[in-house]
């Protein structure tokens, strides 16, 4: 994968990021700054926090078969989403298992945008572009600010034409913002209420800019990686690969049964989709603790000294004083409450809860229609 750079690396490293050290998706990221990622949580779940998250890879899907092809590849039905929505999809093998997760930007009837990690996306895309009219172009250039927090509203919403407290949430609009070009996307990976905004390259530093000066007097801060990790493991958001850990993990053992549609027309590793539920190895679960610190990834969960898990993604949350930890975890012993060990450097009792560990009924995202 070709390296790619962000516009705003001098930000990042003016901010004390190394640049050096850590990379993802083909682009470097600024895992840490010089400020405490604690105190840049603090400021997401309060005030407003904001994240270069450029390193998102946007693919430009078009043509007379763009949803055909879509709902090919895709285990959601694409056809349901209007122009302006936006939904999580994922993508199967033949085999059923996850080899990617995306978001789908419906720009219109033949337009989509879709955003994604670091998954086989492309490779599953190129084996089956060939059989439908579509264009499918890789948009280098787009960069994603995402201010996330319960001021973020306040901060961007006098700056832009839009009518952005009417913008629902995992919706989207294209607008201006500071005078500059963008789309504006209710959404994020914090468990907070806030705003994706995607640009050009050549417009990232001016919006950078101005978004921290609009949100000076607000408390906005820009905010690392390490915050990122800490704010979606308290929210209970997957991070694909690292909360998969079969190697064929299927969307079923992440709880993921709501991306799937198998109403729909077929579409790739629908018949094993469908011959595995009922099938899990495993659920994702969510675990609390008894440890002062965050459990290392990779840690095993025993139940009378016989392993029936596995640590995936971890945090100690300053903001709720717990060790929290995902899991897959052998279905047996996933039920609330249930009592188990985890062994890291010591042995560690843990507790089934549920997930999402912050803000449970999800009413900071989205006030006006949380739900669990």
């Amino acid at each position: 994968m070709s390296k790619r750079q962000s516009a705003l690396n001098d930000r990042h490293l003016a901010l004390g990021a190394d640049l050096e050290s850590v990379s993802w998706n083909g682009m470097a990221i600024p895992q840490t700054y010089r400020t405490d990622p604690y105190d840049e949580t603090a400021a997401v779940r309060y005030r407003a926090g904001l994240f270069d998250v450029s390193a998102l890879r946007i693919i430009n899907v078009s043509g007379k078969d763009a949803l055909k092809f879509l709902n090919h590849v895709l285990t959601s039905d694409v056809s349901k989403a209007k122009p302006g929505d936006s939904h999580i999809s994922n993508i199967v093998d033949e085999t059923g298992a996850l080899i990617d997760d995306v978001i789908v930007y419906v720009d219109g009837p033949t337009e989509f945008r879709i955003s994604h990690g670091g998954g086989n996306l492309d490779k599953a895309f190129a084996a089956e572009a060939g059989k439908y009219d579509v264009k499918i172009a890789p948009d280098n250039d787009v960069h994603i600010l995402s201010l996330q927090g319960p001021l973020a509203l306040e901060i961007l919403a006098p700056h832009t034409p839009l009518d952005l407290p009417a913008l629902a949430y995992f919706h989207h609009a294209k607008s201006k913002l500071f005078g500059k070009d963008v789309r504006l996307a209710r959404g994020g990976y914090s468990a907070e209420r806030g705003y994706e905004v995607f640009c050009s390259a050549a417009d990232a530093p001016f919006l950078w800019d101005e978004i921290l000066k609009a949100g000076r007097d607000k408390g906005a801060m820009p905010v690392s990686w390490a915050c990122l990790d800490i704010v979606r493991v308290e929210g209970g958001l997957l991070f694909f690969p690292y909360d998969m850990t079969h190697g064929d993990t299927t969307p079923w053992e992440v709880r993921a049964d709501w991306s799937i549609d198998l109403k729909k027309a077929d579409f790739i590793g629908k018949s094993a989709l469908a011959a595995k539920k009922g099938q899990e190895r495993s659920f994702i679960t969510g675990l609390e603790v008894a440890a002062d610190k965050a459990i290392t990834p990779g840690a095993k969960v025993l139940a009378d000294g016989k392993q029936v898990g596995v640590i995936t993604s971890t945090t100690y949350s300053q903001h709720l004083m717990k060790s929290l930890a995902m899991a897959q975890i052998e279905p047996s012993h996933t039920k609330i409450g249930t009592a188990l060990k985890v062994t890291d450097d010591g042995d560690w009792s843990a507790t089934v809860v549920p997930m999402p560990f912050y803000d449970p009924l999800r009413r900071r995202t989205h006030p006006e229609g949380a739900s669990a």
